[in-house]
């Protein structure tokens, strides 16, 4: 190293222990964040960790994923505690097994020149025995996922009677997941008098709720707007029709060469599904979902961040734990039912001052859902086409000469040149250039050459505001009737005969609901409800005089994209693209596998493919039978995956999958017809039933 470049280092190091050591930080602490390699500290870390290092204080603080949130709350716990004591004095509670893992990795990491110091993980889906063992050693920091928090402390495996600090990280998509009781349960074995620091990207009316019941007076801080996206993405939208979806994804995986990328499903079956068909087409692709055990998880994180993986599908709460810097694009194959997830999921690009790229795919009757997000983080879409075939060409012949140019001569090869210039005596550089390069370019073109133009024209488009040529109808079953939204659409369409985006604006009361459909399908809604019984009780529908304002106010709950009401903390309304397990949304449907695809074409590269549930079994909507992954082996109470994959039983399976998942394509439903055939829609309708 030249005595430039040592002075140069000796300044960088300077100024960085200039910078964390003006916030109040300790010398060990200092010392473990020049051996990380932190420059200066983040917008978050500036504004929390002098709070927090002044006094004992509750906080709630507002900052986008990637902002650097665990060391604005892990450094001030680390400089607080108590090392010389073995008792536990911190608490952090995250959503996810990944995340969990992640956090006490950086613990660990910012804790190192502190001897004694002991950080424990504790998750579902590893042995509760060993955990608890490792807490007896004397664990002073305890990391942990809410449900095996929740079964350890039922055990008397854990005693937090004693903590001093409690950090609820991610507490937006731990609310989300349907963890509000079992941090409730948690928190109530904690000391009144702890100190509480809740971390959160969004800030929706359910982390204000759990602010003021678990906190004292909190000092608030907030890294840009409440609720809005980061600056350094960008948004771009695609609008294809439903058969080509998985083709625009693929045309813009190969426009896009060095693409290295989360790509969003809303379901763990079509998260599945899109990853095999990439990686059988020939692309670096793996998938991550709730269904994969904790090994299996690791296995394909490590392949990713290895870049073995180059697309990445999951769903939205298995990617949460998904800390990768670097990440180009993150593609949303199928929009999320919620708008703050999407804002989480446009967070895992973009980090740490890089720039990226936020995807949508959209079809035709999700156009209007583009705009309910620009509102929400405040931040405009590009509209976008997807390239042509040639254009795609082009694309890679260039990427393929810029790598050639760009390669470093391995001089190893010089003793074959001697044969290799015998082999190509005779052409010309021209024709050497032609040749080389025909080898990739043919493959691309024959498969490009006649690719039609899948984009497609939104038309009109009936947005949420304008409800001209929509009929709002009331409906006299409701919550009372062992019906929520979701459950209440499937009746509807089943009823009905119509397609997913037909029956919208679903809001269901205690004892009553309603719904929309298009003034052309007036007459059949009304006729198919004449002297329809359901469970022997009279189900009648009629024209509500409000068009379409959800029925009377809202309810408490997340906003969705649909608007209208909310009931039990679930969207009123609004199109879901998808809903039920078997499908997704505006999956591909056509069958079969593409047989293109321009990467290597043996396997995939690394990425764990998988086992795929057989849709028989009844998809993943069977919650009497599903557990608390987060618990794993310690029987918790919750209906709900590990790392939330699942949510909770109030109305909604896993990962937006319906709680209809039906085995053998039958009917759930009951309902009864007096007088009348039933309808030729193969379904009925009626009160849910839980599966034996």
């Amino acid at each position: 190293m030249s005595i430039a470049s040592q002075r140069t280092r000796i300044i960088i190091l300077y100024n960085t222990m200039t910078a964390f050591k003006a916030l109040g930080l300790d010398e060990q602490l200092l010392q473990a964040i020049t051996d990380m390699g932190f420059e200066t500290p983040s917008e978050v870390q500036e504004q929390a960790i002098p709070i927090l290092l002044e006094k004992d204080t509750d906080l709630v603080a507002l900052a986008q994923t990637g902002t650097g949130k665990t060391a604005a709350f892990g450094f001030p716990m680390l400089q607080k505690i108590n090392i010389e004591s073995r008792t536990t004095q911190g608490l952090i509670l995250s959503p996810t097994r990944e995340l969990c893992l992640q956090i006490t990795n950086e613990m660990i990491n910012y804790g190192k020149h502190k001897k004694g110091l002991n950080v424990v993980a504790i998750y579902g889906g590893a042995s509760i025995q060993d955990q608890a063992r490792n807490i007896k050693k004397g664990a002073q920091v305890i990391v942990a996922t809410p449900g095996r928090m929740k079964d350890m402390i039922s055990r008397r495996m854990i005693d937090i009677s004693k903590i001093e600090y409690c950090v609820l990280d991610e507490a937006d998509e731990m609310l989300n997941m349907g963890f509000y009781e079992d941090i409730t349960e948690i928190l109530s074995y904690s000391p009144d008098e702890k100190s509480t620091w809740l971390f959160s990207a969004t800030m929706p009316r359910e982390v204000s709720s759990i602010a003021k019941k678990f906190m004292h007076d909190p000092k608030e801080i907030t890294v840009g707007s409440k609720n809005v996206g980061s600056s350094n993405v960008s948004h771009e939208y695609y609008l294809v029709n439903t058969r080509d979806r998985y083709q625009a994804l693929k045309r813009l995986a190969d426009a896009n060469p060095e693409i290295f990328s989360v790509i969003f499903c809303r379901t763990k079956r079509d998260t599945q599904k899109v990853a095999e068909q990439l990686i059988a087409d020939g692309y670096n692709a793996g998938a991550i979902h709730g269904d994969l055990s904790q090994n299996q998880r690791d296995i394909v994180m490590k392949q990713f961040r290895n870049r073995q993986i180059q697309m990445l599908v999951a769903t939205d709460v298995a990617a949460r734990g998904i800390d990768v810097d670097n990440i180009t694009h993150v593609i949303n194959y199928q929009l999320p039912d919620e708008i703050e997830t999407y804002t989480h999921r446009s967070g895992r690009t973009g980090r740490a001052g890089n720039l990226g790229i936020s995807i949508v795919i959209v079809t035709k009757s999700e156009v209007r859902k583009i705009k309910s997000i620009e509102k929400k983080i405040q931040k405009t879409f590009e509209k976008k086409d997807i390239p042509s075939g040639m254009a795609i060409c082009e694309k890679q012949l260039m990427h393929l000469a810029n790598n050639i140019k760009d390669t470093e001569i391995n001089h190893d090869i010089d003793t074959y040149l001697p044969q290799i210039n015998e082999s190509l005596e005779g052409f010309s550089k021209e024709e050497l250039i032609k040749k080389f390069f025909s080898v990739e370019f043919t493959r691309f073109y024959n498969y490009y050459n006649k690719a039609k133009d899948i984009n497609a024209t939104a038309g009109v488009q009936r947005e949420y505001s304008d409800d001209t040529g929509s009929v709002r109808y009331f409906l006299n079953i409701g919550n009372k009737d062992d019906f929520d939204w979701m459950s209440l659409k499937d009746f509807l369409k089943d009823i009905l005969g119509l397609g997913q985006d037909d029956v919208y604006k679903v809001d269901v009361k205690d004892s009553f609901s309603f719904f929309n459909t298009d003034e052309l399908h007036k007459d059949l809604v009304l006729k198919a409800f004449e002297d329809y019984k359901l469970d022997g009780r009279n189900v009648n529908v009629e024209v509500s005089e409000n068009s379409g304002g959800g029925g009377g106010g809202r309810s408490r709950g997340k906003r969705s994209f649909g608007g209208g009401d909310r009931s039990r903390g679930r969207s009123g309304g609004g199109d879901r693209s998808g809903g039920r397990s078997s499908g997704g949304g505006d999956r591909e449907r056509s069958g079969g596998r593409s047989s293109g695809g321009f990467r290597s074409s043996g396997s995939g590269g690394g990425g764990y493919k998988g086992k795929r549930r057989d849709d028989s079994s009844g998809g993943y909507g069977d919650r009497s039978k599903r557990r608390d992954d987060s618990a794993g082996d310690s029987g918790a109470s919750r209906s709900r995956s590990s790392d939330g994959d699942s949510r909770s039983s109030r109305g909604r399976s896993s990962e937006g999958t319906s709680d209809f998942a039906d085995a053998g394509n039958k009917s759930k439903f009951s309902g009864k017809r007096r007088g009348k055939s039933k309808p030729d829609t193969g379904g009925t309708g009626g009160r849910r039933r839980r599966r034996d």
